[in-house]
C-alpha cells in the first residue's frame, strides 16, 4: 500500500512528467505496438536509473551531484536515493530526440490525409546510425535547456531536488553532465536498435505508419522545450531563457524548414502506406 501511495503522490506532485509520458505512449503504441513500447520504456528507465545511481556515488557519467530527498521523501517515490520521476523522464526525452533526428535525416513521405500528414518513407524499418548519433546530440541539447532550470527548482514547483558540489560553468551545470546525457541516450537507443535488428523485427514485425507521424514526434520534442522555456522566463531567468531559445532554434530550425519544404512541395504519394 505504501508503494501505491507514493506512486500516486508522485503523479500528483509531478503531473507534467506523466503528461509527457502519456504523449509518448500515444505516439509509440500505434507505431511500435505495446510490447516494443513496454520494452523500450522499461530498459530506458533502468539504464537511466543505473546512470544516475552511479553518478551520485562515483561521478559517472553525469559528474558528481547529490539529490535532496528530505522535502519530498514522504510524498513521492524514490528508488535507492534516485527520484522515480527523474529516471522515468529519460524514456520520453530519448524518444523525442530520436523522432526529431529522424525528421532531420530520414526520407519523408506525404500521406493521403492532407498537408499535415507527413510520414517516414521507410516507416517499417528502424533507423540508421547517423540518426542514432544525432538523436543522442538532440537529447543532450534538450538538457541544455532542462538542467539549468531544474537546478533552480526551488524557484518553481519542481522544488530543490539536487545540487552539484562545485558550481558548473554553464549556469551552474558542469559540462560533464551534458556528455553524460549524450552517452546515456546513445546507450538507450543503441540497445533498442540492436534489439530491433536481432529480435523485434522477426518477433513483432515492422513499425507501422500512422497519419501525421512526423509532426507528432517532433511535436513532443518542441513541447518539452517550450514547457521548460516558459518556466525559465516565468521565474525571471531571462538570460538563461534567451540562451535556451537560441539552442532550441538550432535544434528545431532545420526540422521546421524541412517540414515546411515538404508541405510546400507536397505531391500525391505513389507508394502504398503501411
Amino acid at each position: 500500500m505504501r508503494f501505491i501511495e507514493l506512486l500516486v503522490g508522485t503523479i500528483l506532485l509531478r503531473p507534467y512528467v506523466f503528461i509527457f509520458l502519456g504523449v509518448f505512449l500515444l505516439l509509440t503504441v500505434p507505431s511500435w505496438g505495446w510490447r516494443r513500447t513496454l520494452i523500450f520504456a522499461l530498459q530506458g528507465y533502468l539504464l537511466a536509473w543505473v546512470a544516475e545511481y552511479s553518478s551520485i556515488h562515483n561521478g559517472f557519467p553525469f559528474g558528481y551531484y547529490s539529490y535532496i530527498s528530505q522535502p519530498t521523501i514522504e510524498r513521492e517515490l524514490w528508488v535507492a536515493g534516485v527520484p522515480f520521476m527523474d529516471s522515468l523522464s529519460f524514456v520520453f526525452l530519448t524518444f523525442a530526440g530520436l523522432q526529431t533526428a529522424r525528421a532531420w535525416l530520414e526520407p519523408l513521405l506525404s500521406g493521403p490525409r492532407g498537408a499535415w500528414d507527413i510520414r517516414w518513407r521507410e516507416g517499417v524499418r528502424s533507423f540508421r546510425w547517423p540518426t542514432w548519433i544525432l538523436a543522442g546530440i538532440l537529447t543532450m541539447g534538450m538538457d541544455v535547456v532542462i538542467d539549468p532550470l531544474a537546478l533552480r527548482g526551488d524557484h518553481w514547483f519542481l522544488g530543490a531536488i539536487y545540487a552539484y558540489p562545485v558550481e558548473g560553468l554553464y549556469f551552474g551545470v558542469p559540462w560533464q553532465n551534458f556528455a553524460g546525457w549524450a552517452l546515456l541516450s546513445w546507450a538507450i537507443l543503441g540497445l533498442f536498435a540492436l534489439e530491433e535488428a536481432a529480435i523485434f523485427r522477426r518477433w513483432l514485425g515492422g513499425w507501422r505508419s500512422y497519419p501525421g507521424e512526423v509532426l507528432c514526434g517532433t511535436g513532443l520534442f518542441i513541447g518539452v522545450l517550450a514547457f521548460n522555456l516558459a518556466i525559465t522566463f516565468a521565474i525571471g531567468e531571462t538570460g538563461l531563457g534567451l540562451v535556451g531559445c537560441c539552442v532550441s532554434l538550432l535544434m528545431a530550425g532545420p526540422v521546421a524548414y524541412r517540414l515546411l519544404s515538404q508541405l510546400r512541395d507536397r505531391v500525391v504519394p505513389q507508394e502504398k502506406l503501411v
